[in-house]
């Protein structure tokens, strides 16, 4: 090593060591049987990285991770922030009683609490093994030969990123492991949970371009890799920045990025940051900045038809006439998720972002004011838009003013004299919308008119007066509110007839951005569907500006309440699981086969799947169906409408639509169902598998029954399950062509002694969310009976 090269490390230490303040430390290494306490260090041996428990921000928590330990002449750390890793983002301990330690076995384990585990390596090493934490920043279990050689690497924390990428880490996939490396945002400054914001490689659709995904959408591409450059972000690959690379062979495709020999001891990253930008170490990347300007492969956000392109939010201290609405639900929600909630929501006029304890999103409709105060410590962010220019009013002249006072006035008793017509318009034209998809030979005029003497008869759908749902919900009383969609709030209540029959109602936001399409949708397609496993639709209600769907009531709400909730899945035993299971797989013959239209649902999930009193399952929330002709087997689309971990590839990646896109989806159900875990969450320590990938790896090494869900161990049947376990494995397979129908599936569940063929490898995606990665039009909470209305589209 060089003299000023020493030197310059030694003053680094001195630095850090006036600013921080003396701690317990380690050297590089952690041995076998050592304990590393929450007040211990390893420094690895050129002085530039940390490893200990750290808090972030204002947070009280503790989380075992990896920093910079350098500082710069002015004795200030060069990143903003200096986090590079982090071991346990999901899993915070509450208190300082973290141990980091390599067990007998030689596996990497954090303890904390009462002898609670986080455990970080799952290959086993007898003895000999130890962690070093590298001068590249990566930290190492290795086991050793006697003579104190490296044997082999066990596990490393290269390969398993957070937010930051380092010189010498991977973007990308290796098939034959089923192992990705990625990069997920944080949630904020205070919170390294997963955030919504995905760095990948382009996986099945463009394995040589980098992408950025949000929530399920993309956000940016840095275009294809060609001759040594990135077709949208060419800058990456000039002589002002390190140097990438991409690999690609025998199962391997990643990128990385290396430093040259005089920029060893040099600082060097990319993060991705809650907001969906790329920050290099001194600042913003020189690509993938969409949230701040236009970059090339940014993805245009499709804004609501109620927005202007012109809007803008504006941060000011002060407080609102009233409370606005709080969404505490979604653990990982981001401020840029929050203000894509108000944005989405034509009501909202402004919102508020916490994140002390855990993230609260408030949004606040129109008609609640705003009163700034500079002493108050909240910051409100308001919704503005471009102002009028005076001088526009200045140039109307008199007979303009004229001309406008007459239209009105003409407009006033045009108004006036239809007012009295205009609920019974308003009914003519929704029952044309019916009657749109019925072929005929006799005039709308005149079939409407039959529909209107006998509605029951011709559709079994009542039409309800505004009134009427008035007075069944109780003015739709805050305390009958069930959730809300997309579409709108949905509410509890109870018919004023005979049998005081109770209801569930959706009804439609005046500035909802899911509007009139998706109501006319589901209306038409739910009023023509009759099944057992379908939910039925009662009426619906479109008087004045109001538009109203009415259900029957699901008291037991939809099948996520119970399969992933801990207090409650144990009500669902193997036979009603089963039950469950048979129903849907009914109910989606139907749609593609028997019903009068074929309808393919493109967004079966557990939330749209709505339990009845005796837990029977209903199908629900047609409002993004697609309606096939009875000769019709694909099509394609530009408009992706699903739930990013239930969709089916050639769909999410190429549009392609077909019966076989919800047999994906219900296999994605079925194994959510027999093991009670989410589809998109990361089931491997060792390293990502999503639930599809956890289940073909223990159905692939004969240990099928290791992922049923343990609280059935005194209900089910082994046949069953590892039968049930093998059809859904059937449905989510690759290629489209290999996986059964419907009518297949069916004979299958019904028919054990029927043979089945051996599932190929399923389709594999990239799956880091902490919660359900969805996007929705306008909001996300739960829209019937908490079931929801989820739309991906291009932005």
């Amino acid at each position: 090593m060089a003299i000023n090269q020493r030197s310059q490390i030694v003053l680094s230490f001195l630095c850090y060591f006036l600013l921080i303040g003396p701690s317990h430390s380690f050297t590089d290494t952690l041995l076998q049987g050592q304990q590393l306490k929450d007040q211990d260090h390893l420094i690895s041996a050129d002085g530039s990285f940390k490893l200990g428990f750290f808090s972030p921000g204002t947070s009280r928590s503790r989380y075992l991770g990896i920093w910079y330990n350098v500082v710069d002449e002015n004795k200030i750390f060069i990143a903003k922030k200096k986090e590079v890793w982090v071991a346990n983002r999901d899993n915070p301990i509450s208190d300082a009683s973290g141990i980091l330690t390599i067990d007998k076995s030689g596996k990497l384990t954090v303890l904390h609490g009462d002898n609670s585990t986080i455990p970080l390596s799952s290959v086993e090493a007898a003895s000999n093994v130890s962690a070093e934490l590298l001068n590249s920043g990566n930290f190492v279990l290795k086991e050793m030969n006697l003579d104190g050689s490296t044997k082999q690497i066990l596990w490393q924390s290269f390969d398993y990123p957070t937010d930051t990428l380092l010189p010498g880490m991977k973007l990308g996939f290796d098939n034959k492991k089923m192992h990705i490396w990625s990069l997920t945002s944080w949630i904020n400054d205070n919170n390294p949970a997963q955030g919504s914001f995905s760095l990948t490689l382009g996986m099945a659709f463009n394995t040589s371009q980098l992408v950025i995904w949000w929530k399920g959408s993309i956000y940016w591409t840095s275009g294809m890799w060609q001759s040594g450059r990135f077709e949208l972000a060419s800058q990456l690959s000039n002589e002002c920045h390190p140097d990438f690379s991409f690999i690609s062979n025998d199962g391997l495709n990643y990128f990385t990025y290396s430093l040259s020999q005089s920029e060893n001891h040099s600082l060097s990253r990319y993060m991705i940051d809650s907001s969906g930008s790329l920050l290099e170490i001194g600042g913003m990347a020189p690509f993938g900045a969409c949230s701040y300007k236009s970059d090339p492969g940014c993805v245009a956000q499709k804004m609501p038809d109620c927005r202007s392109q012109n809007v803008w939010f504006e941060a000011k201290k002060g407080f609102m006439s009233a409370e606005g609405q709080k969404f505490m639900e979604s653990s990982n929600l981001s401020s840029f998720d929050c203000q894509a909630k108000c944005l989405n929501n034509c009501s909202c006029a402004a919102y508020a972002y916490s994140s002390a304890n855990q993230t609260v999103c408030e949004i606040w409709s129109q008609g609640i004011t705003f009163t700034e105060k500079y002493d108050e410590t909240r910051v409100i962010y308001v919704l503005r838009g471009k102002k009028a220019k005076r001088w526009i009013w200045a140039a109307i002249t008199f007979p303009v003013l004229m001309a406008t006072l007459v239209a009105c006035s003409v407009y006033y008793f045009i108004q006036r004299r239809n007012r009295m017509a205009a609920e019974n318009d308003a009914e003519q034209e929704i029952l044309l919308c019916v009657l749109e998809t019925e072929a005929t030979d006799s005039s709308p005029t005149g079939k409407l008119n039959d529909v209107k003497r006998d509605r029951k008869k011709s559709h079994e759908l009542n039409f309800f007066s505004f009134e009427s749902i008035v007075s069944a919900t109780n003015n739709f009383a805050a305390a009958n509110k069930l959730g809300e969609g997309g579409f709108g709030p949905v509410f509890k209540g109870k018919l004023n007839d005979s049998q005081q029959q109770q209801v569930a109602v959706k009804r439609l936001s005046r500035n909802s951005g899911q509007g009139l399409a998706e109501f006319k949708n589901e209306l038409l397609l739910i009023a023509k569907l009759q099944h057992t496993n379908l939910v039925r639709l009662i009426g619906c209600c479109i008087q004045r500006e109001e538009k109203i769907l009415i259900y029957e009531f699901m008291p037991n709400k939809s099948l996520d309440s119970f399969l992933f909730d801990p207090e409650k899945k144990h009500l669902l035993d193997w036979k009603k699981r089963l039950h469950i299971i048979e129903g849907i797989a009914q109910g989606l013959l139907y749609l593609h086969k028997y019903s009068r239209l074929r309808i393919i649902h493109r967004d079966l999930k557990a939330s749209n799947i709505l339990l009845d009193a005796e837990m029977n399952p209903k199908i629900s929330d047609f409002g993004m169906a697609r309606i096939f002709g009875k000769n019709e087997s694909e099509a394609k689309t530009i408009r992706i409408i699903g739930t990013h971990g239930y969709m089916a590839p050639e769909y999410a990646l190429k549009g392609v639509v077909s019966i076989k896109i919800d047999v994906f989806s219900f296999g994605v159900l079925l194994l959510e169902i027999v093991s009670s875990k989410k589809s998109y969450k990361d089931y491997s320590s060792e390293y990502p598998l999503n639930l599809i990938g956890l289940a073909w790896e223990l159905w692939s090494e004969a240990r099928g029954l290791e992922f049923m869900d343990p609280t059935l161990e005194e209900s089910f049947s082994p046949n069953e399950v590892l039968r049930s376990i093998h059809i859904g494995l059937l449905c989510v397979q690759d290629q489209a062509t290999d996986r059964p129908t419907m009518s297949d599936i069916v004979s299958m569940l019904t028919n054990e002694t029927l043979d089945l063929p051996a599932p190929k490898q399923p389709a594999f995606f990239l799956d880091r969310s902490a919660d359900e990665r969805e996007v929705h039009r306008n909001s996300s909470e739960n829209s019937l009976n908490s079931a929801s209305i989820t739309v991906v589209e291009a932005r």
